[in-house]
Order: C-alpha cells, then structure tokens, then sequence
C-alpha cells in the first residue's frame, strides 16, 4: 500500500510519484556499513606492525627493530580482493606482564576479545615460546577463527623450522615474511575465508564505538583518558602540545568497550599552522572524522575562547555527535557558574543540542555521567524516523505554520523523507525554495517532536520541478 502525502494546498500525492533514486546519488547512505575485524596478535617483537603495514599495502603502523614500539590498538582499513575489513595492530601480549605492559597486554586482550578473526603471530625463527602456548590457550576459549602465522620464514631453510609450529595445535603454521611480502597475498586469501562479511553477533555490531577527544591544548584531554582508563595511556604534562599523535585506547565504561581516541589540541585554523603543529592539526582532523561522537573538552575555569569555538564548529561540520565535556569543574566558584551560564548562552547557540555534562578530569568529578551521554547522542545519530509517522508529522506543522511567501508565492511543502542517519539527514520536497529561517524552524520541530539530543539534524530542500502537461 502506497503512502499519502500532503501537499500544501491539502491535496494528497502519491510517495510513488516521486524518484527517490537520485537521493543515493547525494547522500551516502552506505558510508557507515560495519566492518569485520581482523586482530593481529603475539609477543613482542614477533613483526605484528609489519605485518599490518604489508596487509593495508602503506607504511602506516610504526615499526623499529626493538620490542615494546607498539603500546595502543590501533584500526586500519584493509581491501583484499574487493572486501573491505578492519586491521588492527597490538601491543606486545605476555601473560605475566607489570607496569606499563601490563597495560599493553590489556589492550592486546580487548581486541581477542572483540575481533572478529585473529591472526596469531610467531617468530618462526625462535620458535614456540611458553608466552606463545600461553596465548594459543587464551585463544582457545575465545571461540573466534584463529590462523597461525609463521613470520620470519625469508628461506627454505626457516621453512623447515617452521613446522616444528604445528605443535602449538591451532592447525598447519601460515608461513610469511611480511619484511618481504613472502606468503602474505596466500594469507590473506585465508583470511577472507574465515572472516565474516559482517562484524559477529555481540561484538557491537560495528566494534567498539569511537569517540574523539578533542579540545584547545592543555585542556585535560590525556588526563581524562588516563582516569577513564583507570592507567597511563597517555603522557600528561603541564606544557601545552604535549599530545602530537592521536592515541588510541580501548577503554570499558558502564559495561561496554570503548574506543578513545586523544587527539592533540588545535591552536589555530589549519591553514595557519606550520611544521609539527600542521600535521598534528591534520591527524586530529582525520580521527575526527574516523570516530562517531566527539567528547569537546572545555575549559570551565577559563572565559570560553576562540579556540573552543573553532574546534566546537568543526566538530559541527563533521556531522559527528556531540558531548561538550566542562572540565576543571573543581576549579569552579559560584561567581564563575553564573558567567558559564550566560557565556554559554551567548556563545554556543550553534549547538544548543549537544549533551553537557560538568567534570573534573583530575580528581574523576563525574566523569562515569560520560558514559550515559556518549549513549544518549550515539542513539540519536542512528535515530531514523519512519516514513508515514514522519509525513503525518509534518501535515501538521505545516497546516499550523506555513512557509513564508517567496515572489508573492506560497512555496508549498509536498513531502518529506529521511535520507540518511549519521548524522539523521531530512529532505524536504516543495514547489519553492524555503527561507534558511523555516528550515531551521523544521529543525526545531523535528528535535522537538522526536528527540535528537546530542546529534546534529540537517534539513534540505529538493524544488519540484514542473512537470508539462500530457496531450
């Protein structure tokens, strides 16, 4: 049955009459389709990040000839053979790890444990260790694909020692020399065998969910990861700039994995920044765009700043969803509360949408209030509004308040549809332009209605055009 829909002189038109073909054309509706995960796990210096550099075909994962290089998880996207699937490269994994290893074991673990395939990686030239049967018996309870690959093997002779590995029970050894690119096109060809085309049930759907931590510098980003990690994962220092590499972590809050990202503080526009401080600025870009919803950290103590604003708009821009984070709340009298109020009323009218919640990154002030935030704005970008409920919806706003005039005109509101979700995208089919005011008006009325707490909603306008007449 063909939904009705009302024109603006209240006659109604068929949802048929309209080519909604084209809407695929404009908004890309596919661009968030989940991605299965591919770990790449084993001890230190087994050759994991050249193996993830020679898997994605670039140099992106930092590899030196001493152990320990790699301490976060880190994604990369992969294509082999047409399929796209996450990678993501690990920290060293020992079971009997202290300290800061401690900590990069953990986060070796999170991905076993939230991946969707492993591949396990042994030197092939040391052979199997008791840290490599220890690993072999962690991932044998996790009940997920596991391929054993031999790295090292750069000769005939190596190949030989390599199948001394078949005794570690996970099946015939892969054997590789990703320094080379030896064995790793017949990897992958198994790999593509055992992964699913899609992320398995209760990994998240899509994994983890990203979030961003952006912000001014020296704003209390790395020390709010450190206390929601509950560890070290990132270098606080006094000095501002001290983060230059966004740094990933998984991190577990209210029950679920999170993926963190720090990100370094953004001084000034892009365009006007130089050296170190230019492709930091660049890096934060891009983790920016990588992640879902975006945790702005604002300094409470201090006036809201150009700075704040800038980074606040560019986050707008993404189409991310939205968390402003007031940090340093500790810091805050009751005279600074007042001037907050009225600062935010004056200068945040951009984003009066975005959840808000008051912290203290240094001593943990609320902080756990994060969690039910990031859940509220993630739920309304992928908030998608049925068709019919929508159409009736709008009957209603439109007969109360019509369109203003435009050339002596009444531009009539024919129907409406959501194109897109992430972040929720409406398109509106009329007779005339609508005045950047009504649609803003629409906009209101949409949050209103039906929620949309902490993601931003974009509303177009498609004109109709004439149609001649049939003879």
């Amino acid at each position: 049955m063909s939904e009705d829909v009302l024109a603006g002189d209240g006659v109604w038109s068929d949802e048929s009459d309209w080519e909604m073909v084209d809407l695929d054309g404009e908004f890309d509706v596919d661009a968030h389709i989940p991605m299965p995960t591919l770990a790449v796990v084993g001890r230190p210096n087994v050759g994991k990040s050249t193996l993830v550099n020679r898997i994605i075909g670039r140099r992106e994962a930092v590899v030196e000839d001493i152990p320990g290089v790699t301490r976060d998880r880190v994604s990369y996207e992969a294509n082999w053979s047409g399929r796209k699937f996450l990678v993501q490269d690990t920290g060293g994994w020992e079971p009997d790890a202290k300290g800061l290893q401690q900590s990069v074991a953990r986060q070796a673990e999170l991905a076993m444990s939230t991946a969707d395939a492993i591949l396990l990686v042994v030197d092939a030239v040391v052979g199997a260790t008791a840290t490599d049967e220890a690993a072999v018996k962690k991932l044998r309870r996790a009940k997920i694909p596991v391929i054993l690959v031999a790295n090292k093997v750069d000769d005939q002779k190596v190949e030989s020692e390599a199948a001394a590995l078949w005794s570690l029970g996970l099946g015939e050894p892969r054997m590789v020399s990703a320094a080379h690119g030896r064995g790793t096109g017949d990897l992958l060809d198994d790999v593509l065998a055992v992964l699913p085309e899609t992320p398995r049930e209760g990994s998240g759907g899509t994994g983890p969910r990203r979030v961003s931590l952006v912000g001014k510098p020296n704003v209390g980003k790395s020390s709010l990861l450190n206390k929601l990690a509950g560890d070290e994962r990132s270098v606080v220092h006094d000095v501002a700039g001290t983060t230059v590499d966004p740094v990933d972590s998984l991190v577990e809050l209210g029950g679920k994995v999170w993926k963190f990202v720090d990100t370094a503080g953004l001084r000034r526009k892009v365009s006007h920044a130089s050296g170190m401080e230019f492709y930091a600025s660049l890096r934060t870009k891009s983790a920016l765009e990588a992640s879902e919803v975006a945790i702005m950290l604002v300094d409470a103590s201090q006036p809201i700043t150009e700075q704040d604003l800038r980074v606040i708009s560019m986050v707008a821009d993404s189409g991310r969803a939205l968390v402003l984070a007031f940090n340093k709340w500790d810091l805050v009298d009751e005279d600074r509360r007042l001037q907050l109020d009225r600062e935010i009323d004056r200068d945040l009218v951009r984003v009066p949408w975005a959840q808000r919640v008051n912290i203290s990154a240094h001593t943990g002030r609320a902080v756990q209030k994060l969690v039910p935030a990031m859940e509220t704005a993630l739920e309304s970008w992928d908030k998608r509004i049925p068709t019919g409920r929508l159409n009736n919806w709008l009957k209603e706003v439109v007969a109360a308040t019509p369109p203003p005039m435009r050339g002596g005109r009444l531009p009539r509101v024919l129907f409406a549809t959501q194109a897109t979700t992430r972040p929720p995208t409406f398109v509106l089919f009329t007779t005339g332009f609508l005045e950047a005011g009504y649609r803003r008006f629409i906009e209101r009325r949409l949050r209103e209605e039906f929620g949309f707490d902490g993601s931003p909603v974009r509303v177009s306008v498609r004109v109709r055009e004439k149609r001649e007449r049939k003879k």
